[in-house]
């Protein structure tokens, strides 16, 4: 069994590199951890949306920097990855993307790697699941043989009404393996709803059920991301910042039963350009109500 690394608290940071980290004159990811110990953050999310392109050496450099800096590290798997595809051909490709997220974080002593699991198109929501559960299963014995099973995957939940990844489809999915975490959205989790997700009771629901399934270790070291997402009826539309308050979810309920229930989850930040400053204004939130409960 994989031993979670004890935490006291939770931890904040971006998902990739906001507007002023460029303003201020870094260029390059090597400033990346230097940047968020003068922000004051432990946490980075290094993003490989498009593809895993930094070297083995490159990707040994930033953690030997991050590690000196006390940031965690996590990585976003590439965004077209799709292990709920009909096409067995993707199916298999989106495992090798997979043991390509999860080489990067071997060097760069990355503890976890975010993962979508793609969408339903035609077919229904539970043949969806049922191809996406074979993909992960495969993808961590492929893990495991290779070298990779102290990273933990985290699969996502989505934003778009039709793709796959509601709250339970993503528990559903880490009953695979016990090392595996959710990656809790919120923004994602409410705008796929289409606004069900905006209040401290209706966190909670989620906080319980994760509970109740996947048990507390693993509800209490969830992955988050957050930032405020605008949507339509199809769900997801565009993300926004935590100043643009027309737009959900609010942070302060999810920080108020985060801290309330003694959770210790790392929370990333995907704002529009301000994901560091407002990791900074999330962490603060957070801390705040710590030093009321205290």
């Amino acid at each position: 069994m994989l031993e979670f690394k004890s935490e006291s608290f939770a931890q904040f940071g971006p998902a990739g590199n906001s507007d002023d980290f460029f303003e201020e004159g870094n260029k390059s990811v090597y400033d990346v951890p230097k940047w968020l110990e003068k922000n004051g953050l432990g946490a980075y999310e290094y993003q490989c949306g498009h593809g895993v392109r930094i070297s083995d050496d490159s990707a040994k450099d930033l953690g030997d920097i991050a590690e000196g800096k006390h940031i965690r590290l996590s990585i976003h798997a590439p965004y077209y990855i799709s292990l709920s595809s009909v096409e067995e051909a993707k199916r298999d490709k989106s495992i090798e993307y997979i043991l390509q997220t999860l080489r990067a974080a071997k060097y760069m002593r990355a503890d976890r790697i975010v993962v979508h699991s793609g969408s339903c198109g035609k077919i229904t929501r539970i043949e969806a699941l049922k191809l996406a559960s074979d993909t992960l299963r495969r993808a961590v014995k492929a893990a495991d043989e290779n070298g990779y099973g102290n990273i933990r995957i985290c699969p996502e939940t989505m934003g778009k009404v039709n793709q796959l990844g509601n709250v339970e489809e993503v528990i559903k999915l880490c009953q695979i393996d016990e090392r595996f975490l959710p990656t809790l959205d919120f923004g994602h989790i409410n705008a796929q709803s289409l606004g069900k997700y905006n209040t401290k009771e209706s966190i909670k629901s989620i906080f319980d059920l994760i509970e109740n399934k996947l048990g507390y270790e693993r509800a209490k070291n969830f992955h988050a991301h957050y930032s405020r997402i605008e949507y339509t009826r199809a769900g997801e539309k565009k993300h926004h910042t935590m100043a643009e308050t027309e737009y959900e979810p609010d942070f302060e309920p999810i920080a108020e039963l985060i801290a309330e229930r003694n959770y210790t989850p790392r929370i990333i930040c995907e704002s529009a350009g301000t994901q560091t400053k407002d990791a900074c204004s999330m962490q603060k939130i957070y801390k705040e109500l710590i030093n009321k409960i205290d």
